[in-house]
């Protein structure tokens, strides 16, 4: 590109972005069948004692330069513009759906319900697995489910934390429990931001060109989280780990984004409104910990 115009260059940039969403999105981010996401319980199950759990979910800021004549289309975000993305992950650290967008100037609370999957995902048209007991030996089913922070909604297949500090016993174990699940998206995240630092970046470009970006650096994420066999891409201590105490040691893309300004900023929100089938799953599940579910580090 020596001695091209940076139109020139932009355009032969942004027109490379796009050409590698539409050619391994197909393969490295569709969404998840059925028996995927059967897979995706077994292996959260598995590794981190969560049953019926299909996923992990966050939102987070992308700063881009202010757009011409967007008025209050999108977000003013401690002094910076941004779009938000939207993702879902598995205990991979590769992600399984994305949406971003600037889903028209909403609040944070309000940008789960604006994007596809948040659509899909409240009403019941993901194909997820049917409904099934928590435990071996038990006759009451529970629904699939996605983990995620207090910034999303309580729903029948969607499992935040309990709110507040001095909980009790029940309350803090599930809230543990969940945080500990939902470790998997954060570090996603993390290999993504500190393996593509664009996303750290104010990108200077139209909302648009900056989704074709972002985009495109999530499936070559994954495409090389998947084929990456020797493990340069993510090491070992590349994320966070557990010992066999439960000591949790902080994965080294924490320190490689601190002179970048940390992670990607969360999206945030206190809402409060559940329906009462909700909260009863929810104190299914915490009691389910705390019985047949227990694990002896909590």
């Amino acid at each position: 590109m020596h001695k091209m115009g940076k139109t020139t260059v932009r355009n032969i940039v942004l027109e490379t972005c796009e050409i590698i969403w539409t050619t391994l999105s197909p393969v490295y981010l569709s969404e998840p069948t059925l028996a995927q996401y059967k897979d995706i319980a077994d292996d959260f199950s598995r590794m981190w004692n969560m049953p019926n759990c299909v996923g992990a979910i966050d939102g987070k800021h992308i700063a881009i330069t202010c757009p011409k004549n967007s008025g209050s289309l999108y977000f003013n975000y401690k002094k910076f513009y941004s779009i938000v993305l939207m993702a879902t992950c598995d205990v991979k650290y590769t992600f399984t759906s994305a949406s971003i967008g600037s889903f028209g100037g909403q609040s944070d609370g309000g940008v789960f319900q604006q994007t596809a999957f948040g659509r899909a995902l409240l009403s019941n048209s993901l194909p997820l697995p049917p409904k099934t007991p928590l435990w071996r030996g038990s006759t009451e089913e529970f629904p699939h489910f996605f983990v995620t922070d207090a910034a999303f909604p309580l729903k029948e297949n969607l499992m935040r934390p309990y709110p507040g500090v001095q909980l009790t016993r029940s309350k803090t174990v599930f809230n543990y429990r969940l945080s500990r699940a939902r470790r998997v998206i954060e570090n996603s995240f993390g290999i993504l931001t500190a393996r593509w630092r664009v996303l750290r970046k104010v990108i200077d470009c139209s909302p648009e060109n900056c989704e074709k970006i972002v985009l495109a650096c999530l499936v070559l994420h994954n495409f090389v989280m998947l084929n990456d066999l020797k493990r340069w891409y993510c090491p070992e201590n590349f994320v966070d780990t557990d010992d066999p105490e439960q000591v949790t040691t902080n994965g080294e893309w924490r320190r490689d984004l601190e002179d970048l300004g940390g992670p990607l900023t969360s999206i945030t929100s206190n809402r409060r409104n559940a329906s009462a089938a909700a909260f009863r799953l929810r104190e299914k599940l915490a009691d389910y910990f705390l019985n047949q579910g227990s694990v002896p580090f909590q």
